[in-house]
C-alpha cells in the first residue's frame, strides 16, 4: 500500500468505526422518536417498504423504528473465466438483516448462510472452498427524504469482520456508502450511489482503496411487476477498473414482501463473467 492509500485506509476504517458508534448510540437521544424496538412503529404509521435489492446500488430509506426486514437471496450462483483461471461461485441464503433503531438510523447484519467457491486453473491444482464466509456489520442513517418528497440521500459506513473460514480473506475491510434516489415520474425512478471500499488484495498482500459508482433506472410494467436497469463501476490504483450491467424484475406480493430475480453481465475483461440470482424482501 503506497502512503497515500495507507492515508487514506486509515480515514475510511476510523470514520467507519466511529460512525458505527456514534450513530447507533446517538439513535436513543438526537434522533429520538416516540417509538422503539419495545413499542414499534404501528403499521398504519409505517412508511413504504423499500429495499438494498436486488441492485447494487443501495436505497437511502431506512428501517421504521422497532421493525425488521430481512433481505435474501436464495441462491446467487456467479462464473467468470480469466487468464486460464475459471471460477464458480454459488451462495445460498445470502441475508441482509436489518432492524429500524429510529426514525433514521437502522443497523443491518449481512451473512451469507453456506457459500462454495471453485477455482479451476489450468496451470495450478484445482480447488474447492466452502462453508460460511465474512460477516459485514452496517449502519444506515437518512439524511432526508425518508418519508416525504421525491428525493432521499443517505450515508451507510460499513465493517467486514473475517470468520476464519476457508472462504474468508482474515482481513478487516471497510467503507462507508453514499446512496441517492428520485422519483422521476410516469412510473420510472432512478438511483445513484458512490463508495469508498477499503479491500484486501491477495496479489498484493495489502490493502487497497477502491471507489465504487452505480447508476440505476427503474419502471412499472403492470401492477406490482417492475423492472431496472443498473449500470456499476469499480476501481482503484491498484486495481484493474471492472463495469457490469445488472439487470432484473421485482414484483410486489403486498405491502411488506416483495420477490425478485436478477442477473449480471461483466461489461469488459476484469468484471466477473455473469451472475444470476433470486430472493426476497420481508418487513415485519
Amino acid at each position: 500500500m503506497n502512503f497515500f492509500s495507507e492515508r487514506i485506509f486509515k480515514a475510511v476504517t476510523c470514520f467507519s468505526v466511529v460512525m458505527l458508534i456514534g450513530l447507533s448510540s446517538a439513535s436513543s437521544s438526537v434522533f429520538a422518536d416516540s417509538y422503539s424496538l419495545l413499542n414499534p412503529t404501528p403499521r398504519s404509521e409505517m412508511r413504504d417498504m423499500s429495499s438494498d435489492r436486488p441492485d447494487i446500488t443501495e436505497s437511502p430509506i431506512t428501517v421504521p423504528t422497532g421493525r425488521f426486514q430481512v433481505e435474501l437471496s436464495f441462491l446467487d450462483y456467479s462464473f467468470d473465466d480469466g487468464m486460464g483461471v475459471e471460477t464458480e461461485g454459488l451462495q445460498a441464503m445470502q441475508t441482509n438483516f436489518k432492524v429500524g433503531l429510529d426514525t433514521r438510523v437502522d443497523l443491518q447484519f449481512v451473512f451469507s448462510a453456506y457459500s462454495t467457491e471453485d477455482v479451476r486453473d489450468i496451470a495450478n491444482p484445482d480447488t474447492f472452498s466452502e462453508g460460511f464466509a465474512d460477516v459485514q456489520f452496517r449502519l444506515k442513517y437518512n439524511l432526508w427524504g425518508n418519508d416525504g418528497g421525491d428525493h432521499a440521500f443517505g450515508i451507510m459506513p460499513y465493517i467486514k469482520i473475517p470468520t476464519g473460514g476457508e472462504l474468508s480473506n482474515n482481513e478487516v475491510e471497510g467503507g462507508v456508502i453514499m446512496p441517492f434516489m428520485m422519483e422521476l415520474g410516469g412510473g420510472w425512478g432512478m438511483g445513484a450511489q458512490a463508495e469508498i471500499d477499503v479491500v484486501f488484495d491477495d496479489s498484493q498482500m495489502d490493502h487497497d482503496v477502491e471507489i465504487l459508482h452505480s447508476i440505476v433506472v427503474g419502471r412499472d410494467i403492470c401492477g406490482p411487476l417492475a423492472f431496472y436497469l443498473e449500470y456499476v463501476g469499480v476501481g482503484g490504483a491498484e486495481t484493474d477498473y471492472r463495469a457490469l450491467a445488472s439487470y432484473g424484475l421485482t414484483y410486489g406480493y403486498d405491502a411488506e414482501t416483495q420477490f425478485d430475480l436478477g442477473f449480471r453481465t461483466g461489461m469488459n475483461d476484469a468484471a466477473e463473467d455473469f451472475g444470476t440470482f433470486f430472493g426476497i424482501t420481508r418487513r415485519f
